[in-house]
């Protein structure tokens, strides 16, 4: 049974894109069947993964109906991927129906079973994409930069995580917080460690034992269109990743 994870935050520049991309060549490089879906109009992740974004099927594609969600697949290099669309930041105006809160949901059905792992890159905001993506998961990854602002953002998620599971998806869960760009020698990265776990506590949930650590290698390989296993596979943040998927994997799956 394929496990469905959304990769949130509704801040922006924390790392959902980065950690969709390689958690996904960790649990691929496991032996994993993986998908991942872009659910952010501004379409990084296609990019990053060596995608054909320019005439391809999109997930807006799916979600409006046009395109079976098998007939939007691409293979890469790093998983299997569905491209965003700049279109779907009018979602919004455009969904309207009773029930779109489970359009995503519906669209990946039919291709459950043929995957171990679907990962979910979510917009920065907690609007009709986000909801869709948490209507359809199992678990949530809340990637987090080690700062004083993105520690404020946690219990608005929390919150937006508590509706969904009252009205659309009762068995959602938070895995755990991601600590992203992260320096463990700064006085300030170890208060917010801090701080995070405390406010984790208050909510029940855990922040992971791995953090991220910060490498301009993460940005040279989305330049050049590789995840960093590939890329720099003996780099510091190559080796957190997949030391994050084993510990996401003995937790969760």
């Amino acid at each position: 049974m394929s496990m469905v994870i959304s990769i949130s935050n509704q801040k922006g520049g924390v790392g959902k894109t980065t950690t969709t991309c390689n958690l996904a060549a960790g649990l691929v490089k496991k032996g994993y069947r993986v998908l991942i879906i872009d659910m952010d109009p501004q379409g990084n992740l296609g990019f990053c993964v060596g995608a054909e974004t320019e005439t391809s099927a999109t997930i807006y594609d799916v979600l409006k109906g046009d395109v079976k969600t098998q007939f939007a697949i691409q293979k890469t290099d790093t998983a299997d991927v569905i491209i965003s669309s700049i279109l779907l930041s009018g979602i919004e105006l455009e969904f309207t129906n009773t029930g779109r809160e489970y359009l995503l949901k519906e669209a990946i059905k039919p291709i459950l079973e043929n995957y171990d792992f679907i990962l979910l890159d979510t917009p920065p905001a907690l609007g009709i994409l986000t909801i869709n993506a948490f209507t359809a998961s199992d678990i949530i990854v809340v990637p987090m930069l080690s700062d004083i602002f993105s520690l404020q953002g946690i219990s608005q998620l929390y919150e937006t995580v508590e509706r969904v599971k009252k009205y659309c998806n009762p068995n959602l869960t938070i895995a755990g917080i991601l600590l992203t760009k992260f320096n463990p020698r700064t006085l300030l990265g170890r208060e917010i460690r801090g701080t995070a776990e405390l406010i984790a506590k208050d909510l029940n949930i855990r922040v992971f034992d791995t953090y991220i650590r910060t490498s301009v290698a993460a940005s040279e390989a989305q330049s050049v269109q590789q995840n960093i296993l590939d890329y720099s596979p003996r780099n510091n943040i190559a080796k957190d990743y997949l030391k994050f998927t084993d510990e996401l994997l003995e937790k969760e799956a």
